[in-house]
């Protein structure tokens, strides 16, 4: 079930894929990063899950699509709407990148020269040869490397590195296949991130992975709507829900 929510279209569908920036109350971070993203090989589609900021507002004009919540869930449900949207548009592929600006848009092309070339998952990796993270906290960096990365790459039975970053890639195809069905709300959280981890290279998916840099500011608060402990948890919550096998079809 694809959670209720509402449709303002600026401008006509102009490439064969898109970009979803899913955002909840970012501020002045996903106006910076809508300055950088100026190419013309994606449209732009913001999946907001409700902000009640005013950084939405007066988008700039390579913003093709504002879709808005208004149902439950948080994460899971604002992908799954555009999923939902960028399948019923005709998009064949879309690159995810988080709406917080810790990472750098330039690697979008990367994403969607991969889809071209026929790989129906791109995972972004700071670990991978090429990539950076820039002042990464010590506790995510230790819980990708020792237990988020190792037990999706096991279940998956395919090495990734860096499985909590949200920066990735899926075709049309992979999202379509009723194998995965990745529109059921049985995805309110993150689960929906790993799930397809694993979904995709088990089924026999063509996998990668594409060196990308994530930074943190040196100072201040963490960018994140993740709190050291309650959001661990969540994390991991969802993280077992999805390598046991649980959110299967």
């Amino acid at each position: 079930m694809i959670p209720s929510f509402t449709v303002r279209e600026f401008a006509p569908r102009r490439t064969r894929y898109c970009i979803i920036i899913p955002v909840i109350n970012e501020g002045e971070r996903i106006r910076r990063q809508l300055t950088r993203m100026t190419s013309g090989l994606a449209d732009l589609i913001i999946s907001d899950g409700g902000s009640t900021d005013d950084s939405l507002d007066d988008l700039p004009a390579q913003v093709r699509t504002l879709l808005v919540k208004t149902g439950p869930g948080k994460l899971g449900a604002q992908l799954r709407m555009g999923f939902a949207y960028a399948l019923e548009q005709g998009y064949e592929g879309l690159v995810l990148v988080d709406g917080n600006d810790k990472d750098d848009v330039s690697a979008i092309p990367r994403f969607i020269a991969l889809l071209e070339q026929g790989i129906d998952y791109v995972q972004g990796s700071r670990y991978a040869p090429g990539g950076q993270g820039v002042n990464t906290p010590l506790h995510r960096h230790l819980g990708v490397k020792l237990l988020h990365a190792p037990l999706i790459s096991l279940a998956a039975r395919v090495r990734y590195t860096d499985t909590t970053n949200g920066f990735r890639a899926c075709s049309a195809r992979l999202l379509s296949d009723p194998r995965v069905a990745p529109l059921r709300d049985v995805f309110m959280g993150y689960e929906l991130h790993y799930y397809l981890a694993i979904r995709a290279a088990r089924l026999g998916f063509r996998v990668a992975e594409v060196p990308v840099t994530r930074s943190y500011p040196a100072a201040g608060p963490v960018p994140s709507k993740l709190s050291p402990v309650r959001g661990s948890l969540t994390v991991l919550r969802a993280l077992f829900a999805a390598v046991s096998g649980r959110l299967n079809p």
